[in-house]
């Protein structure tokens, strides 16, 4: 152990006479060994928060959503279907037994949303009791709309953060009023802050909940005229029982609702599940490109490190003929040259750590990516790099411990 201590401090001494070239030498692994932090730590990240988003949908959900159409188009398709309605779910949760429940959702043309204290450009949505069941809301204050709401057609209000904020400016909306269109309604709840960081999955708005006002769907439906051509509801969510296949279960209902629409395509499905599938594997074809990337920069450090170590095997020729001279073994100069190269790429691989967290960091902080720290894809990329440290640095040192004691003597 005394030994490769002793060797190790040489290795460091004898690196530090040449500053620059060892830097140089070392820049290869830095970049390689950062390269492969950074892409795991964000690919990382990406997944923790794809993650997140499709909670905000729910994993075990299936959405239903109408088209936004032209009038024209619009008009053709209403001569064979109505649109989605209520019906439609309570037809899908009579008929098949793995959906569990269901909630609809209908937007509101909002042209006018204020209080007492300030105004809004929110939109007001009218939901169904089920349909905050059915995703992880959570609440600062207050209570969520209830079934009693939606039986009485109430005129109360669960605000989203953002609202709360620019309607109540400082203080509590909770017992206040506020007004929609040409409507009062009492605020009863307000909604957490989502926990997503991007408004957008695969081409699906998330995180809108903190700009929009719930009210009772009843309400919605009963108290606000309709657009003649519009479908009752805009959304559909079903709850799928646990176990159920969701791409199965998404043809099964796409087949029933095209049954009672006369197979008018005047809906879309949205599958959680196969969302969640398809970013996975895009994120998995994102992380083999980089790694291969990052591989290309380690191997271009490891060219490095056998190109400085063969220069020093012909700088140090004559001290080489002197060690063999005094009684040094092949395996020791073997030995040494070894444990220089492998001190550079352990030297490549600690600067590279950090410097791969400190792109991650800069990363996160100036492109709003997200970061989660892999320490196995740390340890990974650390050993790679020891790994080919090693391995560059077998060829110069079997060159220089085949070198000739005499003719190393007698070089210059």
């Amino acid at each position: 152990m005394k030994v490769q201590l002793a060797s190790f401090r040489e290795a460091l001494a004898e690196l530090s006479q040449h500053k620059l070239r060892t830097l140089l030498t070392l820049l290869g692994m830095i970049f390689g060994v950062g390269a492969v932090i950074a892409m795991l730590n964000i690919g990382k990240g990406a997944e923790r928060e794809a993650l997140r988003m499709i909670e905000t949908m729910g994993l075990n959900n299936l959405i239903v959503q109408g088209p936004e159409l032209e009038k024209e188009e619009l008009f053709e398709q209403r001569k064979q279907s109505a649109g989605l309605s209520l019906r439609d779910g309570e037809a899908v949760l009579a008929t098949l037994e793995f959906v569990e429940a269901f909630a609809a959702q209908k937007s509101l043309e909002t042209y006018s949303l204020y209080s007492r204290f300030g105004k809004s450009e929110a939109a007001a949505t009218g939901v169904s009791p089920a349909y905050f069941r059915m995703s992880p809301f959570e609440l600062s204050a207050g209570r969520l709309i209830d079934s009693e709401d939606e039986q009485y057609f109430a005129q109360v209000a669960v605000l989203g953060e953002s609202v709360a904020r620019q309607l109540f400016p400082g203080g509590s909306a909770l017992g206040e009023r506020i007004k929609i269109n040409q409507l009062w309604f009492t605020v009863v709840g307000v909604l957490d802050s989502p926990f997503v960081a991007g408004s957008e999955f695969e081409g699906v708005r998330l995180g809108a909940e903190q700009d929009r006002v719930f009210i009772p769907l009843s309400a919605a439906m009963q108290r606000y005229p309709s657009e003649p051509l519009a479908a009752e509801v805009t959304e559909l969510k079903f709850k799928l029982v646990d176990g159920t296949d969701a791409g199965e279960a998404a043809r099964a209902i796409t087949h029933l609702l095209n049954r009672r629409h006369n197979s008018v395509k005047d809906f879309t499905m949205v599958v959680p599940a196969a969302l969640m599938a398809q970013k996975m594997e895009t994120q998995a074809i994102f992380n083999i490109v980089m790694s291969c990337v990052a591989g290309i920069s380690l191997l271009v450090g490891g060219i490095g490190i056998m190109n400085i170590m063969l220069a020093t095997v012909l700088e140090r020729t004559s001290e080489i003929g002197l060690l063999r001279a005094i009684g040094a073994t092949r395996r020791d100069i073997r030995s040494q040259y070894l444990i220089e190269s492998f001190t550079i790429a352990i030297l490549g691989g600690l600067l590279g750590i950090l410097f791969g967290v400190l792109l991650s960091e800069v990363i996160a902080l100036y492109a709003g990516w997200a970061v989660s720290w892999s320490v196995s894809g740390i340890l990974l990329s650390f050993s790679v790099c020891a790994a080919i440290g090693l391995l560059f640095g077998v060829y110069p040192a079997i060159k220089a411990s085949r070198l000739n004691p005499i003719d190393a003597l007698q070089s210059d």
